[in-house]
């Protein structure tokens, strides 16, 4: 899964869950905490580690997104965490947000934890930066009649599922000793 520095064991935020504690997995926690505490969001608004399976010349890949947040029951927005830059990030980070449960999702965070852009999905735009620009709950309550909660062809979602697994690779098949990857 590539190198990372393991501090030990750590409790999820959102699930209590008993996880790996890595300085990635700091940041997901702090980003975790700013939804709920700062931004309003509930625990159950957010789903975290959020798999997406597809198949792609016969095989079965999967990709991840770190955290699905809801608004009045819909997927609202995709947050997608990674160090380092994050504009080598929005790419992936929309096909995500794309490919997720059968309709586009309106709105897609990419984060190193200390920036972040939120793009429009449909257009692909950055229409905000820092980790201020990320809707609140109350913000994202307003917007929610404003937004369309597209499907997309078949062809664009092929499109975009090769767009995905070119960025995000991680065969299904393969032993897997991350928290991200294991079972809930």
């Amino acid at each position: 899964m590539g190198h990372k520095r393991i501090l030990g064991k750590t409790k999820d935020f959102i699930t209590g869950r008993e996880i790996t504690d890595t300085d990635d997995e700091r940041y997901r926690q702090k980003l975790a905490r700013l939804l709920v505490e700062e931004m309003g969001y509930e625990k159950g608004d957010i789903e975290p580690r959020r798999r997406i399976e597809m198949t792609i010349e016969n095989k079965t890949v999967l990709s991840m997104v770190d955290f699905v947040v809801r608004v009045e029951g819909r997927n609202f927005m995709v947050i997608k965490y990674g160090p380092g830059s994050i504009v080598t990030r929005e790419r992936p980070s929309l096909a995500s947000a794309r490919l997720l449960g059968g309709y586009q999702v309106p709105f897609t965070v990419v984060t190193n934890g200390e920036d972040a852009e939120v793009l429009d999905t449909d257009s692909g735009e950055v229409i905000g930066t820092g980790l201020e620009s990320i809707p609140d709950k109350k913000t994202a309550l307003g917007q929610l009649d404003g937004v369309t909660f597209r499907q997309l062809s078949p062809e664009r979602i092929e499109a975009e599922k090769r767009v995905l697994s070119a960025y995000d690779w991680l065969e299904h098949s393969l032993e897997c000793d991350d928290d991200w990857c294991a079972p809930e």
